[in-house]
């Protein structure tokens, strides 16, 4: 565990750029993983990590309901990169899944169900296996209500120091930042859990 005083380091961190803020949270531990699900700004925090420490572990944990389109843009970057990517999936085939539960709305009944099956328990069993000390994340404020109240750096449930490097920035600041640096951008990205731009999927609670 990370023994740091997130409140003073936070305030410091504001005025650093995010490959400052990833730099100094890179020398904390070598315990630490980065999280993806590839989606539309994924190419930012990737890049700037893998430049940093190329063999950081880089977990996925894959729906399996992914589109086409994010499936190319995952295998774009984890070829681009060299990433060292650690997949995490549900227990139950897709197969299974869409005979038993079937592709809900949030208003079905199944959709907690669902969001259980294909994305929390395979998150929460990547965390139990890796262990890491440190998690880099790509959560940003004015996402949702529930990011709007972290901050840069923030501590998970189980004390895990979660770095968020481009937490300040907006949608324009990461769309400039791919255009000047020439990353790829993931325009079809949906996420079935989600389902709502604004709305948690829920690994960021844990």
């Amino acid at each position: 565990m990370i023994d740091i005083d997130i409140d003073v380091w936070n305030k410091k961190l504001r005025e650093k750029n995010p490959i400052e803020i990833a730099k100094w949270a890179l020398k904390l531990s070598n315990n630490k993983i980065v999280t993806t699900s590839f989606g539309k700004y994924s190419s930012v925090l990737l890049s700037t990590i893998s430049k940093l420490e190329n063999d950081i572990r880089v977990v996925w944990c894959d729906t399996l309901y992914n589109e086409p389109s994010t499936y190319e843009h995952a295998n774009n970057l984890i070829e681009k990169y060299k990433l060292n990517i650690l997949k995490y999936q549900s227990l139950l085939s897709k197969e299974e899944i869409d005979a038993t539960i079937g592709l809900p709305s949030l208003e079905d009944d199944n959709h907690d169900i669902f969001s259980e099956t294909v994305k929390l328990e395979p998150f929460r069993r990547a965390l139990k296996e890796q262990n890491p000390d440190i998690w880099f994340t790509n959560i940003r404020v004015r996402q949702t209500e529930y990011r709007d109240k972290k901050d840069i750096l923030s501590f998970s449930k189980d004390g895990i120091l979660k770095v968020s490097p481009f937490y300040f920035w907006s949608d324009e600041d990461l769309d400039d930042y791919i255009v000047e640096n020439q990353l790829e951008k993931n325009v079809d990205y949906f996420d079935p859990i989600k389902a709502l731009l604004n709305r948690e999927c829920g690994i960021h609670f844990q």
